[in-house]
């Protein structure tokens, strides 16, 4: 018996081990983060157990109640990369955020190779609802969100800024609500209009092979309510949260004109943004983590998460 209880005490130390040590599993950006960040990876935020439905969380050392939550939101065309994608060119961003004392949770979506759009922004959604309802576990301030992508994380985050309060249906889970707000948003070169994108003659759009007809399950050309119904401009009303829209002079994947277009039904709506069109700057890189750049977003960050 005693044997046997060894053994099991044995076994019931292991299982609590690698559990603890499942939970401070280190995440392959870690380096990125100030050191003493707290990190939660690999969370769960869908009832299933979808592989791109997790998320990570990084809390600055001192993590107190309260801590407001920036999201980010990964490019790849949306259907390439994952939640650790984009950090690596914007390290001082990253770090920044911690050592200001905000979180960030960066989120996985649904390839569009394995879901069709409105597959992506269901999940994003549905993963800043799991952060606001879970906020109080994690010591986060469910009132204080904002949210940041690139390319293809640049349009759902924008998409979930300017949609938020139109309460598309399609856009949340079946059967889901959704209750958080979004304070502000940082947009980095993610497509807008794809209806205008379709048309435009510096892009690649007009084939069914591109990532647009790809995302949507058509050429937009062919069903422009389908491109309409996924652009962000769609949504735009003067209820909206703030912007800063950040793109290269020299995007080769994603015309500037799309930021610009952004830009301009926001100001037309009343709604506060600001543009920076990078100078030389090609689609991604580390052009985009300039100290002039992470300036206007901390301002940002001061005046509307305060």
């Amino acid at each position: 018996m005693k044997i046997k209880a060894t053994a099991f005490s044995a076994i019931a130390l292991f299982v609590c081990l690698f559990q603890t040590a499942i939970g401070q599993m280190v995440s392959p950006v870690q380096h990125i983060f100030p050191k003493g960040t707290i990190t939660y990876p690999n969370i769960p935020y869908a009832e299933d157990t979808v592989q791109k439905h997790l998320l990570d969380i990084y809390v600055p050392h001192a993590n107190k109640k309260n801590t407001p939550l920036i999201v980010w939101i990964h490019g790849g065309a949306w259907m390439l990369n994952d939640k650790y994608a984009d950090m690596s060119y914007m390290q001082k961003t990253v770090k920044s955020f911690i050592d200001s004392g905000y979180a960030l949770a960066s989120v996985d979506y649904r390839y569009s190779t394995t879901a069709i759009f409105p597959a992506q922004i269901q999940d994003v959604n549905e993963a800043v609802q799991f952060l606001y309802d879970h906020a109080a576990k994690y010591n986060l301030d469910k009132n204080r969100i904002a949210v940041i992508g690139f390319s293809a994380g640049g349009h759902l985050a924008s998409l979930m800024a300017l949609s938020n309060n139109n309460n598309v249906k399609e856009f949340y889970p079946p059967g889901k609500k959704i209750n958080f707000k979004i304070r502000c948003a940082f947009d980095f070169y993610g497509p807008s209009d794809l209806v205008m994108l379709a048309t435009n003659p510096d892009t690649s759009i007009n084939n069914q092979q591109n990532p647009v007809s790809i995302l949507l399950g058509a050429m937009p050309v062919d069903r422009p309510d389908l491109a309409k119904i996924a652009s962000p401009v769609t949504y735009i009303d003067k209820n909206d949260p703030p912007f800063l829209i950040v793109q290269g002079e020299k995007d080769e994947s994603v015309p500037n004109t799309e930021s610009k277009i952004l830009s301009s039904w926001l100001t037309l709506a009343g709604v506060p943004n600001k543009l920076i069109i990078v100078a030389g700057a090609p689609h991604y890189g580390v052009m985009y983590d300039a100290d002039y750049i992470r300036e206007d977003i901390f301002k940002y960050l001061d005046k509307y998460m305060k």
